[in-house]
């Protein structure tokens, strides 16, 4: 068993005892905690060198300028991007994932076009393709999930016509844990013709991410589910696509020049960052990569691995839990979706804030997907890097302790 348990000191936060028990904090999938090499990363730059960046011919402003694009070329160099100008920061993988859906949907999705999504999406990658498709006339299709709540690859084949112009997926589902074979997609999907893009806002954090050996066309994730700051994301794209894209929003900072009449682009990435970026929030995020790299993304897989292993074994122990996701830990990250009996969702986290222990309860920005799952909500518990298994025979207490409040048999 790999013992992580020497970070926990890395995170402030995790020395707070809640209604008078320590903190055993299992929501992870929605944001992580932040380590001090973060934090004071980003209480440097505030402190000693913060200003505007790409602007000021002054000392502040250069530092903040290579401080910023240095975090830039770390996050390439994290997932093995061509160059770092194939990363666009963006506010975070919802902005990322519109940013693709309206800059290249609208010019490129016509009446009798096809969008194929999956049963697995997160909101922010189903809602941007609805409206899109509503715009432009596209159909909407999904691919359904197994019996054991991994992607229906075989149904591919069916549903990928040479209508389908755009295939866009989640990399690691935020309920049940799924992690779809991503390259295997994606090959099928470019082989007919399609766009592939990938929604990696949880794949990044739990393992490694390589985007070459994806093959995909473009990549979005979240900076605050990856030990960064909330307010920064990447989109990674292929140079040709983000060349011809036309850029999301208008303003400052993304012009080559303005004339009265129209105005031309700054060169990628830039052309998709108006206005002013969040400086401190992308230095910050290349500091939770380098922590990260630190560790090395293999043993973070192994480690998840290991921890979901051993927390699914302790749920097995309560008959009344039934938890939802593949029973294979090849084919999931660390993220465990449950029901406590007929216990409310809602409830059985209450009882377990009562505990200190801090879990999901919800239908997980995910609506579709629990409507299939045949449930309005599910707890969720979902891990990091600095998770023990003695977060994990918490959370199994807890759970008896609601067994005893709500007398589940």
């Amino acid at each position: 068993m790999i013992d992580f348990s020497h970070l926990r000191q890395d995170f402030p936060v995790l020395q707070r005892r809640i209604h008078g028990k320590p903190l055993v904090f299992l929501d992870s999938a929605a944001s992580s905690q932040k380590p001090t090499q973060v934090l004071d990363v980003m209480d440097a730059v505030y402190r000693t060198y913060y200003a505007n960046v790409h602007r000021g011919a002054y000392l502040l402003s250069e530092e903040s300028t290579t401080a910023y694009e240095e975090a830039r070329g770390k996050v390439a160099r994290f997932i093995n991007a061509g160059s770092r100008s194939e990363v666009v920061f963006t506010r975070g993988a919802t902005t990322a994932l519109n940013m693709v859906a309206f800059g290249w949907g609208m010019d490129h999705l016509s009446a009798g076009d096809k969008i194929m999504l999956t049963m697995m999406e997160h909101h922010a990658n189903m809602v941007p393709w609805q409206l899109v498709a509503r715009r432009t006339g596209a159909e909407l299709v999904y691919l359904p999930m197994t019996g054991d709540y991994r992607l229906d690859v075989d149904r591919i084949p069916e549903l990928l016509d040479e209508r389908v112009k755009v295939v866009s997926f989640t990399g690691m589902s935020n309920v049940t844990g799924t992690m779809p074979p991503v390259a295997e997609i994606a090959k099928v999907a470019r082989d007919h013709g399609a766009l592939v893009v990938v929604d990696a806002a949880q794949l990044v954090t739990h393992a490694p991410v390589d985007v070459q050996e994806l093959g995909a066309d473009f990549v979005a994730f979240s900076g605050h589910k990856m030990l960064g700051p909330t307010g920064i994301g990447a989109l990674w794209g292929r140079p040709s696509l983000l060349e011809e894209m036309e850029p999301f929003e208008g303003g400052g900072e993304m012009i080559s020049d303005v004339q009265l009449n129209g105005s031309t682009w700054a060169p990628v990435p830039h052309k998709f960052e108006a206005g002013t970026p969040p400086i401190v929030e992308a230095i910050g995020l290349g500091a939770a990569v380098d922590y990260l790299e630190k560790i090395g993304m293999e043993l973070v897989r192994r480690h998840e691995q290991e921890l979901t292993g051993y927390a699914l074994d302790r749920l097995a122990e309560l008959p009344a839990v039934r938890v939802f996701g593949p029973a294979d830990l090849e084919h999931r990250g660390g993220v465990i979706s449950f029901a406590l009996g007929d216990v409310h969702p809602h409830d059985v986290a209450t009882i377990l804030d009562q505990e200190g222990i801090a879990v999901r309860a919800g239908h997980h920005c995910a609506k579709p997907l629990t409507r299939a799952l045949g449930v309005p909500a599910t707890v969720r518990a979902s891990f990091q890097v600095y998770n023990t298994r003695q977060d994990v025979d918490a959370l199994f207490a807890g759970l008896r302790r609601a067994e005893e409040v709500f007398r589940v048999d």
